[in-house]
């Protein structure tokens, strides 16, 4: 990983950290980001229910927030600046997740140049979630970007 991907990397985990609390007492950590992919992790520990595994709340909002951020960092990347929410989503919980999890989103072809023309960007993307390489949960998103004022 070059080191501009790794400062992305770690502006993108501030981010997270300074405008969703949540994410920080989660743990939430970017492991890697190439032009296919991005995957993102969070220990087990912190968002663990009574079953001895992780929440599901945690689980959908790890999902979230690898989604998000991948339209981010491709942000970063485009030189483009825009506001990310996400519209939309659903997620289908497939087995208990009971070690470190590992949120794996890959790219599509996408056009965010709309952003420079003072147009919102709408963006699907789906994201799994594996545990020790079985994919315990698959959640689709669509994230809107609209452009800063």
């Amino acid at each position: 990983m070059t080191s501009q991907l790794k400062t992305l990397l770690e502006q993108l985990q501030q981010t997270w950290h300074q405008t969703i609390p949540v994410s920080e007492f989660m743990q939430i950590t970017p492991l890697a980001f190439d032009a296919e992919g991005f995957s993102v992790t969070a220990p087990l520990a912190p968002n663990i229910n009574l079953h001895n595994t992780m929440f599901a709340g945690s689980i959908y909002t790890l999902m979230t927030l690898t989604g998000w951020g991948m339209l981010w960092l491709q942000q970063q990347l485009a030189g483009v600046d825009g506001d990310i929410v996400l519209a939309d989503a659903s997620v289908r919980y497939l087995a208990p997740i009971d070690n470190k999890p590992i949120a794996k989103v890959r790219w599509p072809e996408a056009d965010l140049t709309k952003l420079t023309q003072g147009r919102r960007v709408k963006l699907g993307l789906e994201v799994e979630l594996y545990c020790q390489d079985k994919l315990c949960a698959s959640f689709s998103g669509l994230y809107v970007s609209v452009p800063k004022s």
